[in-house]
């Protein structure tokens, strides 16, 4: 029973590692996997697998690493919920891009994003020249959300959300 505690607790010390790790390293990483992103989730997801069970490769250390995961991804979601300053803590905040056609170039270098980056979803968005951009936003979740009112063509979860926006205006 203690070999599955000491799990119980490696697996916890991961995972709040893990969660640290990608609030340092940026909110960019979160929606935009390339194929080094997603070669690099793979190997870390692996290089800490022995770090959580160490020696104990029985099904019951997996699941007991597996659950503890689980119940602590459970907890973090509800102080995100309910407590602004931890979802500010973890999420960060929306970060302007783009304002009235004008790239804020401090904010793209400061997130690591690339011009060409910029300009290839705005032109997802339906938007074909960056002048043309109202409000160009990486969201919290890494999404990068386009609002422009010359262009009606908009993906549509981020129509929904210029839809929203417009009507509360």
């Amino acid at each position: 029973m203690n070999d599955l505690f000491i799990i119980a607790l490696r697996s916890a010390a991961v995972y709040v590692c893990i969660v640290v790790f990608i609030r340092v390293f940026g909110k960019k990483e979160l929606s935009q996997l390339s194929v080094i992103d997603l070669v690099f989730i793979l190997l870390i997801s692996n290089a800490v697998q022995n770090a959580m069970v160490g020696n104990d490769t029985s099904l019951l250390g997996g699941l007991t690493a597996a659950v503890t995961l689980f119940m602590l991804n459970a907890i973090l979601r509800l102080l995100v919920f309910r407590f602004k300053s931890v979802e500010k803590f973890l999420e960060g905040d929306p970060v302007i891009l783009v304002y009235k056609g004008e790239i804020i170039h401090k904010q793209l270098e400061k997130q690591k994003i690339t011009l060409d980056e910029l300009q290839a979803t705005i032109r997802e968005h339906g938007v074909e020249h960056v002048k043309d951009v109202d409000l160009a936003v990486l969201e919290i979740d890494g999404n990068i959300s386009v609002l422009s009112d010359n262009y009606a063509h908009q993906s549509s979860r981020k129509r929904k959300h210029h839809k929203v926006l417009s009507q509360n205006q």
